[in-house]
C-alpha cells in the first residue's frame, strides 16, 4: 500500500477554524468536523458485524428493552403478553429451520423479506425474547409504525437548467425517462398538477386494497416532484416534470403505516428496478430512531436498494425542536440515519428566489445521528454520524391537495385559493416530507443530464455544487443549501465511461473543471461548498470531482472512504485518492471532550444551542409545520 501525504487540518478547534482565512477566496464553509472517538464499533464491514456472537441484551432493540425493565405492574405483564408484530433477523438467508422454530414458539409468520434477511411475526413479547437467544436468530425489533413527515423551481436553480443539454442529453431537462419511487400514502391521479400520465405504477402495500391518496401526504409530495409543468401557466412545476413516479402506497388514510409495509415496498423496488427505470426512491416519512443502522431493519432495506443501485433519499425528520422552541440534536429519523442515502432537512427560503436570506427551518431535525450498539461488555457504541447531508426549500411549499383528504378536511387552513374543481386545489405543507422531493427532483435531472452516475456520485455532486448557509452548522444544514444549477454542470462534465477508470483516475474525459465554482442565482453569487461528508468528518478539493473515486462505484459506500480504528484515522486508499483533496479532521468527539465553543455533547447535555435527544426520547412529527 502506498504511503499518501494527505494535507490536514488536525488538532485545531472548530472556534479557531477560519476557512475563509484558509481558502483565497471569501466564501464562507460551514462544515465543523466531527470525529468520534468511539467511532471504532461503526468501521467493521456490515454484514461482518452481524455475523459477530452478540449478548442477549444486545440482540434485542433499545425500546424493546425498555419495555423489558419496566417496573412490574399488570398493565406492564399485561402488555408483554399480549400479541403485536416484530422483526426478526436472521443469521444467513432465511431457511425452513428459521420458520420451524419461530412457529414452534407460537408465532404467526406475517411477511418474509429474503433479500433483508428480515421475518416479520406476530408473537408475544415475552416468547419473541426466548426465541431470538436461539443463535439462528441475530436481533429482534419492534415493527415500528412510520408516519408522513409534512417558486421552488427558481431558487433552487431549477428554472435556469431546462434547456440545459449535454452529450448525452439533447431534451429539454425535466426528469424525463427516470423512474422515481414515491412510497408514500398514495397519488391522486385525478389532480391535474399530477395527471397527464406521470404515474405508471401504482401498488398498495398497505393492505387497504387501493392506491388513492385518502391521507393526502403523497399527492403534495409527487407534485412537489414532478408537478405538470402547464398546470397554471407552469407556476407551480415539480423540479422534474418529466419524471415517470412509481405509487407505491405504505401509509394509510391517517398517514400511518408500519415498517413491514415499508420494506415490502423497498424490496419490490429492488426486483423491479429494470422495468420501470427506478433510480431514486424517494421516502418522505420515517420512523422513530432507535437502533444503530447496523441492526435497524429499515436501514438494512436501503441499503439494500443502494447496493442495486438505486439511489435512496429520505426525509431527515421535523424534530429539530421541542414544545418550548428549543432546538434539538439528534433526533434525525430512520432510516435517514444509514450512510449509504442521501438524508435531507427543511430549509426556509421566505418565499422569496434569492438565496441570501434562506435558513435552516427551525423544526428539521439535526445530527448526529444517535443510534447505538452494545459491545460484548454492554458498552454502547453510538453511530453519531453527520446528518442531514444537505438542506432544501420545504417551508410552506406549494403542491397539489388530494381530493377529500385527511388533511384537506382536517386543516381547511392549509387551503390556498378557492378553486370549485377538486382536481385544480391546492394546499401548503411544511417540513422537510417537503424537501425531500426537491432533491428527488433534482436528482432526475442530474441522472437525465449523465444517466452512467452512479448513486454515490449523485450524492457527492449534490453535497458538493451546495451553498453553506450563514450561521448553520454542518448538524444543521450538512452540506449546505442545495444547488441544482451547479450540480447539474457538474453531472455534464463527468465521462460516461467514468465507472470503469481505477482510483485516482481523471474522469473529465478531457473537459475542464469550473474554476471559479459558484453559481449566480437571480444576481447572487452562490459559491459551491466543494466538501462531501463522511461519517464523521468531510473531505474538501474539486480532485473529488475532477477524479474517479473507489467510492464511487455500486456496492460500497462514500462514508467508507475514512474511518476510525481506536482514535487513529485510516484512509482505504481503494476509495478515496489524495490528489486534490483535504482532509478535514477539527477536533475529536467523545463524552468529556470539548467540542468548538466549549460544549461537551452527551445523552441529554447541551450542545451550542439546542439539547441531544436522551435515550428514550421521542419526538412525533407532524405534518402542519411552519416557520
Amino acid at each position: 500500500m502506498m504511503c499518501m501525504q494527505w494535507q490536514r487540518l488536525a488538532g485545531r478547534k472548530l472556534s479557531q477554524f477560519n476557512v475563509t482565512s484558509w481558502l483565497s477566496r471569501s466564501l464562507t464553509i460551514i462544515f465543523f468536523a466531527v470525529l468520534l472517538a468511539n467511532a471504532s464499533a461503526q468501521t467493521r464491514d456490515l454484514t461482518a458485524r452481524r455475523s459477530q456472537t452478540f449478548n442477549p441484551q444486545s440482540k434485542i432493540s433499545r425500546d424493546l428493552q425498555q419495555e423489558l425493565q419496566a417496573a412490574p405492574s399488570r398493565r406492564a405483564i399485561a402488555r408483554r403478553a399480549a400479541v403485536r408484530s416484530v422483526l426478526v433477523q436472521t443469521r444467513g438467508p432465511i431457511t425452513e429451520a428459521h420458520l420451524a422454530k419461530l412457529r414452534a414458539g407460537g408465532a404467526r409468520i406475517r411477511a418474509q423479506y429474503p433479500r433483508a434477511g428480515l421475518i416479520s411475526i406476530d408473537v408475544s413479547l415475552d416468547r419473541a425474547i426466548d426465541m431470538v437467544a436461539d443463535s439462528a436468530f441475530s436481533y429482534l425489533s419492534s415493527d415500528r409504525p412510520i408516519r408522513a413527515l409534512g417558486h421552488i423551481e427558481e431558487t433552487t436553480g431549477a428554472v435556469q437548467v431546462r434547456n440545459f443539454v449535454s452529450s448525452m442529453n439533447q431534451s429539454p431537462l425535466n426528469g424525463s425517462g427516470i423512474g422515481v419511487a414515491v412510497l408514500d400514502s398514495g397519488i391522486d391521479e385525478t389532480h391535474h398538477l399530477v395527471a397527464s400520465g406521470r404515474v405508471i405504477y401504482r401498488q398498495d402495500f398497505t393492505g387497504q386494497g387501493q392506491t388513492t391518496d385518502e391521507f393526502g401526504h403523497g399527492t403534495h409530495v409527487a407534485s412537489i416532484l414532478a408537478g405538470n409543468s402547464n398546470f397554471d401557466n407552469g407556476n407551480y412545476s415539480g423540479i422534474a416534470p418529466g419524471a415517470n413516479l412509481i405509487s407505491l402506497k405504505v401509509l394509510g388514510s391517517t398517514g400511518q403505516g408500519s415498517a413491514s409495509n415499508l420494506i415490502a415496498a423497498i424490496e419490490w423496488c429492488i426486483a423491479n428496478k429494470d422495468a420501470y427505470n427506478i433510480r431514486i426512491i424517494n421516502m418522505s416519512l420515517g420512523a422513530s430512531a432507535i437502533d444503530s443502522y447496523i441492526n435497524d431493519p429499515l436501514c438494512l432495506a436501503v441499503r439494500r436498494a443502494h447496493d442495486a443501485g438505486i439511489l435512496v433519499i429520505c426525509a431527515a425528520g421535523n424534530g429539530g425542536k421541542d414544545a418550548n422552541g428549543a432546538k434539538i440534536y439528534g433526533a434525525v429519523h430512520s432510516p435517514g440515519i444509514d450512510p449509504s442515502v442521501i438524508t435531507v432537512g427543511a430549509a426556509n427560503t421566505f418565499n422569496t428566489n434569492n438565496r441570501s436570506d434562506d435558513n435552516v427551518a427551525s423544526y428539521s431535525s439535526h445530527g448526529p445521528t444517535r443510534g447505538y450498539v452494545l459491545d460484548d461488555n454492554g458498552y454502547k457504541r453510538y453511530d453519531n454520524l453527520i446528518k442531514p447531508d444537505l438542506v432544501a426549500p420545504g417551508n410552506k411549499l406549494i403542491g397539489a391537495g388530494a381530493n377529500n383528504s385527511y388533511l384537506a378536511n382536517a386543516y381547511p387552513e392549509l387551503k390556498i385559493g378557492t378553486a370549485a374543481n377538486p382536481a385544480d386545489q391546492l394546499i401548503w405543507l411544511s417540513g422537510t416530507s417537503a424537501s425531500t422531493p426537491v432533491v428527488a427532483g433534482a436528482a432526475a435531472l442530474l441522472l437525465q443530464t449523465n444517466p452512467t452516475l452512479t448513486p454515490n456520485l449523485v450524492k457527492a455532486i449534490l453535497m458538493y455544487s451546495a451553498q453553506p448557509i450563514h450561521g448553520a452548522n454542518n448538524l444543521e444544514q450538512g452540506a449546505g443549501l442545495l444547488n441544482i444549477e451547479g450540480a447539474t454542470r457538474i453531472a455534464a462534465l463527468i465521462s460516461p465511461s467514468a465507472r470503469f477508470l481505477s482510483n485516482g483516475q481523471n474522469m473529465l474525459g478531457g473537459q475542464s473543471f469550473p474554476s471559479d465554482q459558484v453559481s449566480l442565482l437571480f444576481g447572487e453569487a452562490c459559491y459551491w461548498g466543494q466538501g462531501v461528508i463522511l461519517k464523521h468528518n468531510f473531505a474538501y478539493g474539486s480532485g473529488l470531482l475532477t477524479n474517479w473515486q473507489g467510492a464511487y462505484a455500486q456496492g460500497v459506500v462514500l462514508a467508507d472512504m475514512v474511518n476510525y480504528v481506536h482514535g487513529q484515522r485510516i484512509v482505504d486508499e481503494n476509495l478515496l485518492s489524495s490528489q486534490g483533496v483535504v482532509l478535514a479532521d477539527g477536533v475529536v468527539l467523545a463524552d468529556g471532550v470539548v467540542l468548538a465553543d466549549g460544549v461537551v455533547l452527551a445523552d441529554g447535555v447541551v450542545l451550542a444551542d439546542g439539547v441531544v435527544l436522551a435515550d428514550g426520547v421521542v419526538l412525533a412529527d407532524g405534518v402542519v409545520l411552519a416557520d
